[in-house]
């Protein structure tokens, strides 16, 4: 075989796999108005769940804070007092930070937390404008609503 035909043989099997794809449907999702399905195990936002009767699961054992690799999570503990009732603990998590800059979505926090307080939901767009607005605070983690964060707010762990 010559030079030109081995090139010319390569390049009929390339315009073969442009001309396979050539007239398939496209694979395009309209992405701000539909949004992909990710999977079942997929690990996005962190939420702080709730109790059914609405009381913070988190008891502010910093156990998540040990066991992260990236060291993104920071929690200062508290005491519950029998008029300021915040966990069903003794302590409760008075500041409670995770820096989703320095987060790897590794999911260590979610294991090792002893009450389930932590979840890791389904949501993926973590987008900020700028470095201090995704430093979640407290506030931002803690979920709405027993259950806004898909986790049966009825499970006891």
């Amino acid at each position: 075989m010559t030079r030109y035909a081995t090139q010319a043989l390569a390049m009929v099997k390339g315009l073969a796999v442009t001309f396979r794809y050539l007239f398939r449907r496209p694979v395009t999702v309209a992405y701000p108005e539909e949004k992909p399905r990710v999977a079942a195990r997929y690990k996005g936002r962190h939420w702080l769940t709730l109790y059914a009767d609405g009381m913070e699961r988190c008891v502010g054992c910093e156990l998540c804070v040990i066991v992260c690799p990236s060291q993104a999570i920071y929690v200062k503990a508290a005491e519950n007092t029998p008029d300021h009732q915040v966990s069903k603990g003794e302590r409760y998590a008075e500041i409670f930070q995770i820096n989703e800059l320095r987060c790897i979505f590794c999911g260590f926090c979610e294991e090792a937390c002893p009450t389930g307080a932590i979840v890791l939901g389904h949501e993926y767009e973590l987008a900020g404008y700028t470095r201090d607005s995704l430093i979640y605070t407290k506030e931002m983690l803690t979920e709405p609503y027993p259950g806004a964060s898909g986790r049966d707010p009825r499970r006891e762990i």
